[in-house]
């Protein structure tokens, strides 16, 4: 509850955040996984370690694998959202009403989005760049068995997005494996606008029923 109220205040900064410090904040992203990959990949290995020895199969050890090369790309995902156009207030269909009045539709951020996925470690910096690219604060909670691989991405992007001049508390990280954790989230709502599962079926059943 915690992590989501200071989401909550954190998203009316967001929502009024320059393209130019949006900007910065991600290119500075990119630059600290680049700067600090060792301890990521530190993190990483500890996760592989302790997923092997539960047995799990060979493709889902790959999902869980970063390496150098999945590090820079999780930069260059960064670099290349920094590019983007930005989508706060862009007006799309715009049209002229019989009485002369023009009405179309303007792109606002959505506030506070949780997304609950599962062990792809590189999904924490994708989805924490698109989500304050588009000026919303965002909660993480990944699967268990990336905890460490997580907590070390997301401690990188928190650390250079308020460096970079972004609200404290814009992005936020259900740090527990603790599967009661996603049911209090869920439970929320007055605090998170969206809630988006990336996973299998039984994952995106349990949001959808909660």
């Amino acid at each position: 509850e915690a992590l989501a109220r200071q989401a909550r205040e954190a998203a009316r900064a967001m929502a009024l955040a320059s393209t130019e410090v949006k900007n910065r904040a991600l290119k500075a992203m990119a630059q600290g996984l680049l700067d600090r990959q060792e301890e990521i990949l530190t993190a990483n290995a500890a996760d592989l370690a302790a997923a092997e020895g539960r047995g799990h199969p060979p493709a889902f050890l790959d999902r869980l694998r970063l390496n150098t090369d999945r590090v820079r790309a999780m930069a260059r995902g960064l670099e290349e959202i920094a590019v983007l156009p930005d989508p706060v207030g862009e007006v799309t269909g715009m049209e002229r009403r019989p009485n002369g009045l023009r009405v179309g539709r303007m792109r606002v951020p959505l506030g506070v989005i949780a997304v609950i996925y599962e062990s792809r470690p590189n999904v924490t910096a994708d989805v924490t760049g698109l989500c304050l690219k588009a000026g919303n604060a965002v909660l993480l909670r990944g699967g268990s068995e990336a905890i460490r691989s997580n907590t070390a991405i997301a401690a990188v992007l928190t650390s250079c997005a308020e460096t970079a001049g972004l609200a404290k508390g814009a992005v936020g990280i259900v740090a527990t494996t603790d599967r009661a954790a996603v049911h209090a989230l869920l439970k929320l709502d007055r605090f998170i606008d969206l809630v988006i599962p990336r996973g299998g079926e039984e994952l995106v059943r349990t949001v959808k029923e909660a």
